[in-house]
């Protein structure tokens, strides 16, 4: 044991600054933990073993399972107790928190914290946790807290994971979770009635999904083992008449899950000849398109020249529900071809792109034509995103009287704020398409 100074206790004042003293110490340790190491960054594997010291007291009155173990009808006696179920680090925060109601959380360690506080019976650490977890859900680690929300039936917790999982589809089933999940989750996914994500994408990462599992199954890769491993109920979930032809030709049939009837139906229906009802559901996931004005008049051109460069156009748009942003609308001339640029960032430092949507169109009526995005995402409700065009072709429509707010009668108000930096003659974007989550 460390030298520790005489009449140490008459250096701290209170109680709690004592019981942090002796946190993992061994001064008056009556029992230790040994447990699987945990830090990989130093070397360590979970093969090698740590040692906590502990004091069974400060345990027992922060935990009836502590109390049991220890002074129960059955209490352990033995000075050294192993638990193989959990990690150093997390145990390691587990103790932290019973010696000094504090605890050092992060993605590595949260989710075992919130383990060991259930099997404990620490229900304020629990609740610490599940906050921590649900402050910082996102697509990527969304379906391991999803399992852990499970097997603890957290209702709250898995329901927040099932939202951010309607509204950041593409980030959870491009995941590296996502191919190790049980079917049963994989069923639930694809009969959500709204996702984020084109019907092509969801179908790559279930046939991915498949795939893995036929290996870890030691199976044969023949479509019929992949039709097998899925099941019906999950091949009738997916929308293929919401893929274009084009995605479905080149996507589906090298995959081998439909039959051979099934791929005809399709094809029959991207080409109007099909007299059965389509196989697979049609509905859109991202629910009915809808529209928003943030230009209240426009006008037609005033210079009819051939050919005119434009400027640059940024805007800023804030919804006060998270919704789908599905594409946009842009002033044009009738038989005008336009080249466009669209760009939508969060606006924070350091925020990537969240679409980059370019090309040539044509305005086929007079006024307008619209950009669809290829991938539609989400815009979260309260954050501030910020919209930047550029378009270079004929003289077009102009707008004006642009609205800083706007109720849609969905129930979402949008915001809108003009880049007081660059003077722009006119605005390019009066309508934004939308879809509800």
């Amino acid at each position: 044991m460390a030298d520790v100074e005489e009449n140490w206790q008459s250096e701290i004042s209170t109680i709690r600054e004592r019981a942090k003293f002796i946190f993992n110490n061994e001064l008056l340790s009556d029992v230790k933990f040994v447990v699987p190491a945990s830090n990989e960054e130093f070397g360590e594997s979970k093969e090698d073993k740590r040692v906590i010291h502990a004091h069974k007291f400060v345990l027992a009155i922060s935990s009836p399972v502590f109390y049991s173990m220890f002074y129960g009808l059955l209490a352990e006696t033995a000075e050294s107790i192993e638990l193989p179920d959990c990690e150093y680090e997390s145990l390691l925060e587990l103790f932290r928190y019973m010696y000094s109601d504090e605890v050092i959380l992060c993605g590595n360690n949260v989710m075992q914290v919130f383990y060991l506080a259930k099997k404990y019976m620490v229900p304020s650490l629990a609740d610490k946790c599940r906050r921590y977890m649900q402050d910082n859900l996102e697509g990527f680690n969304v379906f391991s807290i999803l399992q852990h929300a499970q097997k603890f039936e957290d209702k709250d917790l898995e329901e927040r994971c099932w939202e951010v999982i309607k509204t950041q589809t593409r980030e959870a089933v491009t995941s590296d979770e996502f191919v190790t999940l049980e079917r049963s989750l994989i069923e639930a996914v694809v009969k959500m009635e709204k996702l984020c994500i084109k019907e092509v994408e969801l179908f790559k990462a279930v046939d991915c999904w498949a795939t893995k599992e036929i290996e870890r199954q030691g199976l044969s890769s023949s479509g019929d083992v992949k039709r097998q491993i899925l099941g019906e109920e999950i091949v009738k979930e997916l929308r293929f008449p919401l893929m274009s032809q084009k995605e479905f030709a080149s996507v589906v049939p090298d995959c081998n899950i439909l039959t051979m009837r099934e791929v005809v139906d399709m094809m029959k229906y991207y080409n109007d000849v099909l007299t059965t009802p389509v196989p697979f559901k049609e509905l859109s996931r991202f629910g009915p398109l809808l529209r928003v004005a943030r230009i209240g008049t426009c006008k037609p051109p005033i210079d009819m020249s051939p050919d005119m460069s434009r400027y640059v156009y940024t805007f800023f748009v804030t919804t006060s529900k998270t919704i789908v942003f599905r594409g946009v609308q842009f002033f044009g001339r009738k038989g005008g071809q336009f080249q466009v640029n669209v760009d939508v960032v969060e606006d924070t430092e350091n925020s990537s792109s969240l679409v980059n949507q370019s090309g040539t169109y044509i305005s086929k009526v007079a006024g307008v034509f619209d950009v669809m995005f290829d991938e539609p995402f989400c815009l979260e409700n309260g954050k501030i995103y910020k919209i930047k065009s550029s378009v270079n072709g004929p003289s077009a429509w102009q707008g004006s009287d642009e609205r800083a707010f706007v109720k849609h009668k969905a129930g979402v108000t949008f915001t809108f704020t003009k880049n007081n930096d660059v003077h722009i003659p006119c605005p390019d974007i009066p309508i934004l398409f939308f879809s509800l989550c």
